[in-house]
């Protein structure tokens, strides 16, 4: 029997309460449990999505999500330079919030992150920063050295704890300002087997090397044994996304077999492990408006969609090569889920949306059965 979803409430996690006294926009939420009524979200705030104030913020529920007291930015602004940052954020089993910082070196204040040209990003600087007192205080960024070089970087997915208390930094490279990619096109995960302070080798989830396709925002999820990974995936020479893929890992460092296809029409794609076989899939759908939710079967090597419902049908926003990739991208209006199981079995999502001019943090409550 097919399960069935249903949205249950909603409501907002952060909205410019004075829009008429300053531009405030958010974005790219990242959600953490700590109990049945304590629940944190993280997101990013500024004029714009590539302003010259862009920083991560933070806030937090006492009652099960229903209502959000902002506590304000999670680290300080870099002193003398217009260097802007995000941080994606994971609670880890021990307590701990980690956090991935990419620092943005930018040198000139008339500019974006993004090269409008050539779709290249100015260079990325990664670090980890942590809280051991549930985002309270935070710690200095400590700067990660990459097993692999590259110009740039994608951060769009929060640190993934796996077994063994091994950690792993899902990424994917970036050309540079000039366009240039010398590793080429690929979505990788860092790992590290001692808590983060080293990180000596990666693991590739999808490889755009000789295809030159981009595979962004990519999610990984522990699946059985092993992992899964799904990703958007955009061909720059187009200019438009693809449907969405997925691949399988087994093992450690983990190995991954070749992207399959979901059949989902998908960008900005999140999944939550339903049960051994079903995952809920929330994502931005291309073919029509709205943040969508999935039901899908995996079996084996066979992804089959079963069930799909809209959770939140307001802008239409994907990247179909009517404009330069980079001026698409900075104009997309809503997207990057973040999803999570509630004690009560109930799913929580966060995404960032455009309602009325202004771009909010918004959470559904969905039920799934």
């Amino acid at each position: 029997m097919p399960l069935k979803i249903e949205v249950l409430d909603t409501g907002v996690i952060y909205r410019n309460a004075k829009p008429y006294l300053r531009a405030v926009q958010a974005m790219h939420p990242c959600l953490m449990v700590v109990s049945a009524t304590e629940i944190i979200a993280t997101f990013d705030l500024g004029q714009g999505a590539e302003s010259l104030d862009y920083h991560t913020a933070l806030a937090r529920s006492r009652d099960g999500g229903k209502s959000w007291t902002q506590e304000g930015p999670i680290l300080p602004a870099t002193p003398g330079s217009y260097s802007t940052h995000t941080v994606r954020t994971a609670l880890l089993s021990d307590g701990t919030i980690l956090g991935i910082k990419a620092l943005y070196v930018r040198h000139d204040p008339e500019e974006g992150i993004l090269n409008r040209d050539n779709l290249g990003l100015v260079p990325t600087e990664l670090s980890l920063v942590t809280s051991a007192d549930l985002g309270r205080t935070w710690t200095a960024p400590r700067p990660i050295q990459s097993p692999l070089a590259s110009p740039a970087w994608e951060v769009s997915h929060p640190p993934l704890e796996l077994a063994g208390g091994r950690l792993a930094l899902p990424l994917a490279t970036w050309r540079g300002w000039d366009g240039l990619l010398p590793c080429g096109e690929q979505a990788v995960m860092l790992l590290s087997e001692d808590g983060g302070q080293t990180w000596p080798s990666f693991s590739r989830t999808f490889d755009g090397r000789a295809s030159g396709l981009i595979h962004w925002e990519q999610c990984v999820i522990a699946w059985g044994p092993g992992l899964l990974a799904v990703a958007w995936q955009y061909d720059p020479g187009a200019q438009k996304t693809r449907p969405s893929v997925y691949a399988l890992g087994q093992g450690f460092p983990p190995l991954f077999g070749p992207a399959q296809p979901t059949g989902l029409l998908a960008e900005t794609c999140e999944l939550l492990a339903l049960d051994r076989v079903r995952l809920l899939a929330i994502y931005r759908r291309t073919d029509q408006p709205g943040l969508w939710a999935t039901i899908a079967r995996l079996e084996g090597q066979a992804w089959v969609n079963e069930t799909s419902a809209p959770l939140w049908q307001g802008s239409v926003s994907r990247m179909v090569g009517g404009q330069k990739g980079a001026d698409e991208l900075s104009g997309l209006k809503f997207g990057s889920p973040s999803v999570k199981r509630l004690a009560d079995g109930s799913v929580l999502v966060a995404f960032w949306c455009h309602e009325d001019g202004i771009c909010n943090i918004r959470w559904i409550k969905v039920g799934v059965g």
